[in-house]
């Protein structure tokens, strides 16, 4: 068998061999062998590899699901876009899409899920506002420009220490052995860079609450949400498309603040209103909720989170491996989610652009404070776009002997 007629995927351990005749579905050393006739190489290479860095993929029955719910939503003969937020139809989107948060979490009710807009620039804001006491102050670690937008904000608010940084680097690394203070009011970092391209590989017990945006890699991978007092994200990189933020919040942390309360900034009210204080990002939690059934359907995060290593696995070492490309942060800090990387002289970058193109991969320039590329392998991405990635990495390599 030719290597060109077969695509493989060591995550799903399939093999799809291709320009067939039939169509069987049989099982072979613990790999599952699709043989289909009418998925051709030629289809497999008209698709476009998508990497953007955000909004980014989202998983094609998804996509499906949602374009039909546009037109005839929950067999209404109603399109969600023109239904009521207060109908029963829509309210059990909403109660499916926090659940599944908890679920996906593993947590129980002492804490609650909300989506609002604003992306998660607004919960720059709102975290101080809802957490900060007048006298007290937050401890910040700074990883990027979104944990620096992050420490902006909250200084507005009130006392903030940044208590660790990787400025002095270019953010090319994960500060660690800082001390968290114990009298702060709440602790706060960033998972994942996604400009960067550094992420927590762990996270440090801390004695006081701790508060993560997880924008770029929630469900990413296994966390112990529990050791959480918040955790928010922007929808648009892993669970759904832009103009939702989810918010999780252990209900003990709140109202302690004497501050007049704004009703929109003010995270009880939200709670008080069942995510439906106001109307709510209709189409895009509706996305999300189909986003994070379809990651509870397929084994959840522990399964995704074995894919996502073999994606940057595959991705990573090649990158070491070829004498065209390099890596532009500390190696024990890379993101699974975002890599960035160099070629490795200036005149490569023209020629290798060019090249992604023919392989119709999209989404990889790197953004303006790094340059180079950036390979965003979210949840939805499949291993196979991967591959597409540094197979095209290994023809520029030979083209430059």
């Amino acid at each position: 068998m030719k290597r060109k007629n077969y695509i493989y995927s060591l995550n799903e351990k399939r093999i799809i061999i291709l320009n067939v005749k039939l169509k069987i579905k049989t099982t072979l050393n613990g790999f599952t062998i699709y043989i289909i006739s009418n998925f051709t190489k030629k289809s497999f290479m008209s698709k476009v590899h998508n990497f953007s860095a955000g909004p980014g993929i989202l998983p094609q029955e998804v996509l499906k699901q949602a374009s039909d719910a546009c037109i005839n939503f929950d067999n209404m003969d109603l399109s969600l876009l023109e239904i009521s937020h207060r109908s029963k139809n829509y309210v059990k989107v909403m109660d499916e899409a926090r659940q599944l948060v908890k679920d996906l979490f593993e947590v129980g009710d002492e804490y609650e899920v909300f989506y609002l807009g604003g992306g998660a620039s607004t919960q720059f804001a709102m975290v101080p506002y809802n957490l900060l006491t007048e006298n007290g102050y937050a401890a910040y670690v700074n990883t990027g420009v979104w944990a620096s937008k992050a420490i902006k904000e909250a200084k507005i608010v009130g006392n903030t220490k940044v208590i660790a940084s990787s400025e002095d680097n270019k953010f090319s690394y994960v500060p660690k052995g800082y001390e968290i203070p114990t009298d702060a009011d709440y602790f706060h970092i960033t998972s994942n860079n996604t400009i960067y391209g550094t992420q927590m590989k762990s996270f440090p017990k801390s004695p006081i609450p701790m508060v993560c945006d997880m924008s770029s890699d929630l469900f990413s991978r296994k966390v112990n949400a529990n050791d959480f007092a918040l955790i928010y994200a922007g929808a648009q990189k892993n669970i759904g498309p832009a103009g939702s933020t989810m918010v999780m919040v252990r209900k003990d942390v709140l109202g302690k603040t004497t501050r007049k309360m704004l009703s929109m900034m003010d995270y009880n009210v939200h709670i008080k209103g069942e995510s439906m204080y106001n109307t709510p990002p209709v189409f895009p939690v509706y996305v999300t909720m189909l986003t994070l059934r379809w990651l509870k359907e397929n084994g959840g995060v522990e399964w995704i989170e074995k894919v996502n290593q073999q994606k940057a696995d595959l991705l990573y070492n090649e990158m070491d491996r070829n004498a065209c490309f390099a890596g532009t942060v500390a190696v024990e800090d890379r993101s699974n989610m975002n890599a960035c990387f160099l070629p490795t002289q200036p005149e490569y970058e023209a020629e290798f652009d060019a090249l992604a193109k023919k392989y119709r991969i999209d989404g990889i320039k790197g953004h303006r404070d790094v340059g180079g590329y950036r390979a965003s392998m979210y949840n939805a991405l499949p291993i196979e776009s991967v591959q597409v990635l540094v197979d095209a990495m290994k023809e520029f390599e030979k083209t430059k002997g």
